[in-house]
């Protein structure tokens, strides 16, 4: 569906989930005189935001914007109509988060789903397919207080429809992310929210450890388990039609269906070099797990590709192994350990 906006000034965008992501991607969107408004959960943080603002802290510096926040209750009870609905909550808390908005928009109202795993989905599911607008985001950040995220550095992100057509809101929304970084419309969302649950699980495994990301593609005896940790996402990919696309150095035709061994190789040493440059440097996983000590997203995000795998036939075994393990750190029956990657690599294939 194509979308003509007229008055895009009149077009607010209500940021639901104020974390690490939309944190970030709010911050700079009201730095650049957008009409945004926050909606979290967390009490704490929406009063901070409210009395002095929402820090972002970068590698050398930091900034403070001034946007109005809310609770999801204080924010119901305004009754006020949404235009552009950000969704940046994990992805286990995406129907509930939603739901309760639905009432709250209009005709050219829609959601874009700032989110990791394939979470346009069940947004279609609530507020319909014309409302839902797909986005890959690979954002490094981290929420570290009320009022405070960690931003520690900026890959790539795309915007597109869900049913891969040009539409003039996606190329509206890619204009006004400028203010971010080099936003990108595309054709293909489903390449790159399929490309990003490879490399995902891959950040899943490294979270089963205390070492940083780069660690493992920087080390040639991790490659033959982040082969096959990709390997496994990437055929069901294949299987359902989708062409993953590459970023940020991750580049999934390298790998399959043909296995480019020194390409791949390269392409890894060079994703090490980009993850050394970026203040954050372990997984949003791992930070649940290590710091926040609460339940990830995991399940969420790797079940329903485990489910298509073995519909058609494919051994899932690894990816059914590191949602094992994650549940079982989640439960305090499994330390985070190097020790757990020698487990996984029992099970590459």
């Amino acid at each position: 569906m194509d979308v003509i906006l007229k008055e895009r000034d009149k077009m607010s965008i209500t940021i639901i989930g104020a974390g690490a992501i939309g944190g970030v991607i709010g911050a700079y969107l009201t730095k650049n005189d957008e009409h945004v408004t926050f909606v979290d959960r967390d009490i704490e943080h929406v009063k901070e935001i409210n009395t002095n603002g929402l820090t972002i802290h970068k590698k050398d510096n930091k900034f403070t914007v001034k946007a109005p926040a809310y609770t999801v209750e204080e924010f119901l009870d305004t009754k006020e109509s949404v235009d552009i609905v950000f969704l940046a909550v994990k992805a286990q808390h995406t129907k509930e988060a939603i739901q309760p908005f639905q009432k709250l928009m209009h005709e050219k109202s829609f959601v874009v789903s700032f989110q990791n795993g394939l979470c346009e989905e069940i947004i279609a599911s609530v507020v319909g397919n014309s409302r839902t607008v797909g986005c890959f985001i690979n954002l490094f950040a981290d929420y570290i207080g009320p009022g405070n995220i960690e931003y520690g550095g900026a890959g790539s992100l795309y915007l597109g429809e869900i049913d891969g057509k040009v539409s003039s809101r996606v190329n509206d929304l890619r204009d006004r992310l400028q203010c971010w970084g080099d936003a990108k419309a595309t054709q293909n969302i489903y390449g790159y929210l399929w490309s990003k649950l490879a490399y995902g699980a891959i950040l899943t495994a490294t979270a089963l450890t205390n070492n940083e990301i780069a660690d493992f593609y920087e080390d040639r005896k991790f490659h033959p388990l982040i082969n096959s940790i990709g390997t496994e996402v990437l055929q069901v990919a294949a299987n359902q039609g989708i062409t993953p696309e590459p970023f940020d150095n991750w580049i999934p035709g390298l790998l399959f269906p043909e296995k480019k061994d020194l390409a791949l190789e390269k392409s890894y040493f060079d994703m090490a070099k980009r993850l050394r440059s970026y203040t954050k440097t372990r997984s949003g996983i791992w930070r649940d797990l290590a710091v926040r000590k609460r339940k990830t997203e995991v399940p969420e995000l790797f079940n329903p590709v485990i489910i298509l795998g073995e519909k058609n036939g494919f051994d899932m075994s690894l990816l059914k192994k590191i949602i094992s393990m994650i549940e079982e750190v989640e439960n305090g029956t499994r330390e985070i350990s190097l020790k757990n990657m020698d487990e996984l690599t029992m099970y590459i294939k």
